[in-house]
């Protein structure tokens, strides 16, 4: 079972804290979009658009910048100061009168968040080195994140029946302060000494990123990116259309189709684990993206289909399948960027796959939205799904069933290693080595 890591008492730390902070996270989403609306009235959809962008842009830009510099600076310190001052802005947020400092705010946070998150996924594979406990905290992880995305806004609602909206920013600060005293607390494993970087500022930010792009199962992990990126960008801008106009319901029923698409991540993240560890990462994550493409051409078929009473379970089987899919692929990304990247590059290149990922939604969420109000939502399906359908498949081309096992750094005897039914054959040993099997995962 996945929580059978939280046993590590140092990964459950960090664990605790990654919850704490999420379930803050989203009571600023929440309250955001109320003060959004008291500031702007009818212009905050315009402000919260905006603002997303704003936070795309951060996660896209800021995120290489500190991926260059964080395995030079303390792991600790660096996660503590990005949750003390993200939570300097949540005190600040209740007291902003105009749009425009909505905007400076969450653009320092979510700059504080890029800096933090992949400094956070970069420390995990050093607490459980080992690829079966490593594989169980990604499970948790996802878990984590899709329980956060149906918890906190149930919890907002329930707050909001007794407190004001700006008192929702006080559970905010409260995540942020207890996030940072949970990693304070903790020891942390000494990072291995990056490598020396040489050139000028922006070789230095883009060295993840070309490190990334060099190596053929990464590249084809920003193919499947951008499938991820085109499905959920569909389901989270266009669920309310389905739900109300297309299906005739009311409001509350909206949290009915996000939650389909969460049951399916779900399920599928407590299942992986035992399933990567039979038949490894890249079945499970080509066949994730694939299975996207497929969802995409029934939702289409629903999307062009007339009235009928079953069109309400054909679009949960469609969003829920949409949430397998995505979770196929965002589930094991952290195992192929560990497996991919030398140790030494490993905050960098776990930078660059952030940056990378949330460049895609920058680019799939405006094209849902726009889209669908110009052209309808038939075509909004239609666009993204062959933009999914083409990169799940250059995905296929671009990761070869065999590439090399082991990261730039491994010692030479197991550069080229292939998977056999007793464990790895080396492929190109170093002089003096008898190529062997040995039991490596």
């Amino acid at each position: 079972m996945p929580s059978s890591v939280l046993r590590d008492p140092v990964y459950r730390r960090l664990f605790t804290a990654q919850v704490v902070a999420l379930v803050g996270t989203g009571l600023a989403t929440v309250a955001l979009g109320l003060l959004a609306y008291d500031l702007a009235g009818a212009d905050a959809g315009a402000v919260l658009g905006t603002a997303l962008a704003i936070k795309m842009t951060a996660y896209v830009v800021i995120a290489p910048l500190v991926g260059a510099f964080a395995d030079r600076l303390p792991r600790r310190a660096l996660l503590v100061g990005a949750d003390l001052l993200r939570a300097s802005v949540a005190v600040a947020l209740p007291f902003v009168d105009q749009v425009w400092q909505v905007y400076v705010l969450v653009f320092v946070l979510q700059s504080a968040s890029a800096a933090f998150t992949p400094a956070f996924q970069a420390v995990i594979p050093d607490v459980l080195p080992e690829e079966r406990a490593y594989t169980r905290a990604l499970s948790l992880a996802r878990l984590a994140y899709d329980l956060e995305s149906l918890f906190s806004p149930a919890l907002a609602a329930a707050l909001l029946t007794v407190v004001g909206y700006h008192r929702l920013f006080t559970g905010t600060l409260l995540g942020f302060l207890a996030s940072a005293a949970l990693v304070a607390s903790t020891t942390l494993p000494r990072a291995t000494a990056a490598a020396p970087r040489t050139g000028g500022a922006y070789a230095k930010a883009t060295a993840g990123t070309r490190l990334f792009l060099a190596v053929p199962q990464l590249r084809a992990l920003l193919a499947l990116n951008i499938a991820v990126a085109a499905a959920s960008a569909l389901v989270t801008v266009q669920s309310v259309f389905y739900v109300r106009d297309f299906l005739g319901l009311g409001a509350g029923a909206v949290p009915l189709a996000l939650g389909a698409y969460g049951a399916g991540s779900m399920a599928v993240a407590l299942a992986l684990p035992r399933i990567l560890e039979r038949s490894g990462d890249r079945p499970v994550m080509l066949r994730g993206g694939l299975l996207l493409a497929v969802v995409f051409a029934a939702t289409g078929a629903i999307t062009a289909a007339g009235s009928g009473s079953w069109r309400l379970p054909a679009l949960l089987a469609a969003w829920c399948a949409f949430g397998a899919g995505c979770s196929m692929v965002l589930t094991p990304a952290g195992r192929l960027v560990r497996g991919a990247a030398p140790d030494r590059e490993r905050t960098a290149v776990f930078a660059a796959q952030f940056s990378l990922s949330h460049a895609c939604w920058l680019l799939t969420y405006p094209l849902a939205g726009w889209v669908g109000a110009a052209a309808g939502p038939g075509v909004a399906v239609a666009v993204l799904g062959a933009v999914a359908a083409g990169a799940a498949l250059t995905a296929t081309r671009l990761w070869p069933a065999r590439v090399p096992a082991r990261p730039a750094d491994a010692p030479a005897h197991v550069t080229g290693a292939v998977r056999v039914p007793s464990g790895r054959r080396h492929g190109r040993p170093r002089p003096g080595v008898r190529p062997s099997a040995d039991s490596s995962p």
